[in-house]
């Protein structure tokens, strides 16, 4: 409960007011039945006067008013007390989900963690609304009815002492079975949100292997999945409408068969009789609300698990015991006996023993087949994953001894998959600096050889770009993601594969503008290509998470097998 009333206390006004509203509702409620009461009492003893009707209607019009002042100030409280919940939750799912590491990541998929920052806070948000609008109200109806039907005929009122036991032993059996139904639900939201999040995403990939039928078959089976999920929760709710109308029906019935008998017996006005029926629907309304507000509390409960799933998250990758004075100045890089899984109960490691200088101001290239441990190498340096055993030093520093900000804000790196945000190019290239000047965004563009493209579209660096880039060539993107980490003017600059869609004359370009304007800066270079890294200070060849060779190119293509074996297979290539 102290986690959640973090989220109540900055609206604690709008919390009690909108449940007062209800109340004012509710009392409302108890006090028409006994005014109509008093007016058919009157009329059908004939001592109804024409004062006495205006003075009970003009009774009946103040209470109506005040219920309706209540009803809209109660919805309208709970309303706000709702939003403002959910808007400040969702918040402070997103901060930590920022915080996450590649690995807190891992651990929850893409698509699972947008449902849980909006589907599962909105259900949230709706059970606070109901709670705010009902938790008051429900049971102020369910207590004020029995004491007003108890003091009007106390007789009467064992026919509720055995509908309600029954009613109230259907709603705990409903609210057991529906809590792990919905549970599944919010499963099934997250698998049918993944399969919509990669197609959308992958969309060119689709088309172009004209796989559009069986994506559409592939949705049509998680989609179905869901709508049966959905039914078998909402089945519940189905079933629970009717079984509690039964209820109410026979409980009706009840009191009128064993009431008309006092009434014809003088024991009772008919009035009373038509008072205490008003009061035993409430009665059996409000137990039907409570049912309703138990049942969007399962759904409710399993999305708030869900949630607390996000926050309770441990974060693995911190600054807490870092120092804020640690700063990247020259950009030497030594990783000793380093040691890596992804999969910690995992006997093969991704990188075993790794034992690697890099001076500053180097150029270091790093080749090796596909899945080699060639990226997750460089995912150490700005520990976007830490070490299982081992260090990595910057500077004679410990990369964990860095605050995250200062180690990061000293690393420029160019990941395999370039990502680029909807928004102008300009904006996109100051992600790099956000104050950057116009000359300071063209040189970096310059040096990444994007300059040229940019200034042959009609809004030049002003161009609107879709979700993702969307709207440029994947040799464009390169460039523009590599344009943005050269803005940052990084002491160590990582390129993963960060030149494969770009021609080698341009990529050419690119390396002869690092080797001029960047000969400060620590450059490593992941490539597949040969030619991306043959003129580096040297060339680190990896195989199965080990460094299998360190050299320049010619002592490499003499020495290290593998890298010869690469080479020649590229020029047989080109000369094919």
């Amino acid at each position: 409960m102290k986690r959640w009333f973090k989220y109540v206390k900055p609206y604690l006004s709008s919390f009690i007011l909108g449940p007062v509203g209800m109340i004012v509702e509710v009392i409302g409620e108890m006090f028409m039945p006994l005014l109509l009461a008093e007016l058919i009492n009157n009329a059908n003893e004939g001592t109804l006067t024409v004062g006495k009707s205006l003075g009970i209607a003009g009774a009946l019009i103040v209470i109506v008013l005040l219920m309706m002042t209540g009803g809209v100030a109660g919805a309208y409280f709970g309303a706000k007390a709702s939003v403002n919940f959910a808007a400040d939750l969702r918040r402070d799912l997103y901060s930590k989900i920022q915080q996450y590491s590649f690995a807190n990541i891992d651990k929850f998929s893409a698509s699972s963690l947008v449902t849980r920052m909006t589907n599962d806070v909105t259900q949230i948000q709706n059970f606070v609304n109901m709670l705010l609008r009902m938790a008051l109200r429900s049971p102020g109806m369910l207590i004020g009815g029995i004491i007003m039907a108890v003091m009007l005929k106390p007789s009467l009122s064992v026919v509720l002492a055995v509908t309600m036991p029954l009613m109230l032993t259907v709603i705990f059996v409903l609210i057991r079975i529906g809590f792990p139904r919905f549970e599944r639900l919010q499963k099934k939201v997250d698998k049918l949100n993944s399969t919509v999040r990669e197609n959308v995403t992958n969309v060119r990939v689709v088309k172009s292997f004209v796989r559009e039928d069986y994506e559409i078959e592939k949705f049509e089976a998680d989609n179905a999945d869901l709508k049966n999920s959905g039914m078998n929760a909402v089945k519940l709710m189905i079933f629970m409408g009717p079984v509690m109308n039964i209820f109410m029906y026979i409980t009706v019935i009840a009191v009128i068969w064993m009431g008309h008998k006092i009434v014809l017996d003088g024991g009772m006005p008919v009035g009373d009789l038509s008072a205490f029926i008003t009061y035993t629907t409430q009665i059996l309304s409000s137990l039907m609300m409570v049912t309703f507000l138990f049942m969007t509390s399962s759904r409710a409960m399993a999305s708030a698990k869900r949630i607390c799933e996000v926050l309770d998250e441990k974060i693995d990758i911190n600054d807490i015991n870092s120092s804020a004075e640690h700063k990247i100045t020259a950009g030497d890089i030594e990783f000793k006996n380093v040691s890596f899984r992804y999969y910690k109960n995992s006997e093969e490691a991704v990188l075993e023993n790794i034992n690697l200088k890099i001076r500053a101001g180097s150029t270091v290239g790093i080749i090796g087949s596909t899945g080699c441990g060639k990226t997750t190498l460089v995912s150490m340096i700005p520990r976007l994953y830490d070490v299982d055993s081992g260090e990595v030093m910057i500077d004679g520093v410990n990369v964990k001894d860095y605050s995250l900000l200062n180690l990061r804000d000293g690393i420029g790196m160019v990941l395999q998959k370039n990502l680029l945000f909807s928004g102008t190019i300009a904006e996109n290239l100051r992600w790099g600096d956000l104050d950057a000047n116009d000359e300071e965004m063209i040189r970096a563009a310059e040096h990444s050889a994007a300059h040229k493209f940019v200034s042959t579209f009609t809004d030049g660096y002003d161009t609107e770009l879709e979700k993702g880039g969307m709207n440029l060539s994947g040799g464009q993107k390169q460039r523009l993601c590599i344009a943005r980490a050269l803005l940052k003017k990084p002491q160590i600059l990582i390129l993963d594969d960060s030149t494969s869609a770009v021609d080698t004359a341009t990529e050419a370009q690119i390396r002869a503008a690092f080797a001029t304007d960047l000969q400060n800066c620590t450059k490593i270079i992941i490539a597949q290509r040969i030619s991306s890294v043959k003129d580096a200070d040297e060339i680190i060849v990896m195989n199965d998470g080990r460094i299998t060779g360190i050299g320049t190119h010619e002592e490499l293509l003499e020495s290290n097998a593998e890298y010869s074996e690469i080479y020649y297979s590229q020029m047989d290539k080109k000369e094919a």
